[in-house]
């Protein structure tokens, strides 16, 4: 079983990911934000048709693209460019320091503790039928899975391909996809959990989510 707590302990050093803002395409860059230190906000509403907050302008033959935070943080960083210039596609423009949520702290403790199926290849992926009803009527905690199983298809190119699950027999205790969209090979599909350890895994999630202090 995984040293949750030194794995605990790990993360609290450093409870934040930096995310680097590049340039979409080239042109001139004209920053709303000027200030390191400054707070952001990140997409959001349920459909996340909400933009974060405006970072910056780029334009290019007197049109403005709009640039936005994609997760809440702060400002940590400009990367070294003035108001105006001139950057390429790919040009890194300013960093952001994003503190982790206690969903996200359970989701790396998880990945780290789950037996994680991975994407053989890239695709869209689904359940096979039987599987994807009761996971839709029960949640997929209630399927319960073993070598060999045929739990999933690739569809790819108008073909579809029947999956295999391959890896030690548990129930599935995370989905990592969602049917129908494309997946990148080896992203992880499902995380599973042998039923002896189904009560520690609980028992470490409702210690993240009563323990974690998450950033303002």
């Amino acid at each position: 079983m995984l040293d949750i707590k030194t794995l605990l302990e790990d993360i609290k050093k450093a409870p934040y990911r930096e995310i680097t803002v590049f340039a979409p395409h080239s042109g001139n860059i004209e920053f709303v934000l000027k200030d390191v230190g400054t707070k952001v906000k990140g997409v959001s509403g349920t459909w996340k048709e909400k933009p974060g907050t405006l970072l910056a302008y780029l334009v290019r033959e007197g049109n403005k693209k709009p640039l936005y935070a994609p997760e809440k943080g702060d400002v940590v960083e400009f990367c070294g460019l003035k108001d105006g210039q001139f950057v390429q596609a790919g040009t890194p423009l300013l960093k952001i320091r994003h503190f982790l949520t206690r969903q996200e702290v359970i989701d790396i403790i998880l990945q780290k503790a789950l037996s994680l199926f991975l994407a053989p290849e890239k695709g869209k992926y689904y359940f096979v039928s039987d599987v994807d009803r009761k996971i839709k009527s029960k949640g997929c905690q209630a399927v319960n899975v073993k070598e060999g199983d045929e739990i999933l298809i690739l569809s790819r190119m108008k073909r579809e391909t029947i999956i295999p699950y391959q890896g030690p027999e548990g129930i599935i205790y995370a989905l990592y996809f969602k049917p129908g969209e494309s997946v990148d090979a080896a992203q992880p599909l499902i995380g599973v959990c042998p039923q002896n350890q189904l009560e520690q895994i609980k028992d470490v999630v409702a210690r993240i989510q009563t323990e974690w202090e998450e950033g303002e």
